[in-house]
């Protein structure tokens, strides 16, 4: 084998190579990374409402109802509102409401129940924190601990007491997303796949969908030239005097269904134009 007649082999294997590394598919289709949610978000802890944005007003959760206060001046209430007192103040108000939610008594705070109460309130407050302070490193921590102490709660109520589960995740706003069950790393190659069979089903459901409605216009006159075969077939058969096959009740049953059509088609087209 001479020299040339290699080069013309090598050249030859290197266009093949270069046209298949260049082949472009001519579906549409783009595929983007999903974006990475951080565990302490309310979309992957299952949280569908924020913390309660609480007044200035209220008063603190150990001074409500005190008839000593309803007669106190108004200077001496403010000491003991929400507006004059710290964070944690309001936050302790907030837990005794997410608590007498789901509490099975005004006395119950050791039940499943509470303790959920109790633990959403603390997650609902964090979660808020991480919002304004991402890099709060000990807040994370804390907050990944309690949102897996409550999955961990949900789980055993979900198997044990599916309504009392369910009643929980009612009061409390709250969605139950269950840990995946296989793992799997989400490549570019697997969701190409994914996305091309659904654009293919696109494909056919869009086409069905056409020669349906085409077939759905072609109907009426279908049916007018069906009747007009079977009638002309009758009156041969009769004037020909050879067994009838065609009979009465199939002409009336296609003129009944021919009738039913045409004022359909003519109620819908008034229906159209009224809305336009």
């Amino acid at each position: 084998m001479n020299s040339i007649h290699k080069i013309q082999l090598l050249s030859t294997s290197l266009v093949r190579i270069t046209r298949h590394y260049a082949f472009k598919s001519d579906l549409k289709i783009k595929w983007v990374r999903p974006e990475k949610i951080p565990c302490y978000k309310p979309e992957k802890s299952g949280d569908l409402q924020p913390m309660r944005t609480i007044g200035g007003n209220e008063l603190l959760k150990d001074f409500q109802g005190l008839p000593e206060l309803e007669t106190s001046s108004d200077t001496v209430k403010n000491l003991f509102t929400i507006r004059h007192n710290r964070r944690k103040e309001m936050l302790e108000n907030f837990k005794e409401e997410m608590v007498k939610r789901v509490q099975r008594h005004d006395l119950d705070y050791g039940s499943v129940e509470a303790k959920l109460g109790l633990m959403t309130a603390q997650i609902r407050s964090l979660q808020e924190v991480m919002e304004k302070f991402p890099r709060h490193s000990s807040a994370k921590v804390q907050l990944k601990e309690l949102i897996d102490k409550r999955k961990k709660f949900l789980r055993y109520l979900r198997r044990w007491d599916y309504r009392r589960f369910e009643y929980i995740l009612e009061k409390l706003d709250l969605v139950y997303k269950p840990p995946p069950t296989h793992f799997h790393w989400i490549t570019r190659k697997d969701s190409l796949r994914k996305l091309t069979d659904i654009h293919c089903d696109e494909i056919k459901s869009t086409r069905l969908q056409s020669y349906r409605e085409f077939l759905e216009s072609q109907q009426l006159d279908f049916l007018a030239k069906k009747l007009s075969n079977l009638e002309f077939i009758r009156k041969e058969q009769l004037e020909c005097k050879v067994p009838v096959t065609v009979t009465t009740e199939q002409i009336q049953t296609v003129k009944k269904k021919y009738e039913e059509l045409k004022e359909k088609r003519k109620m819908l087209e008034e229906n159209t134009k009224e809305e336009e």
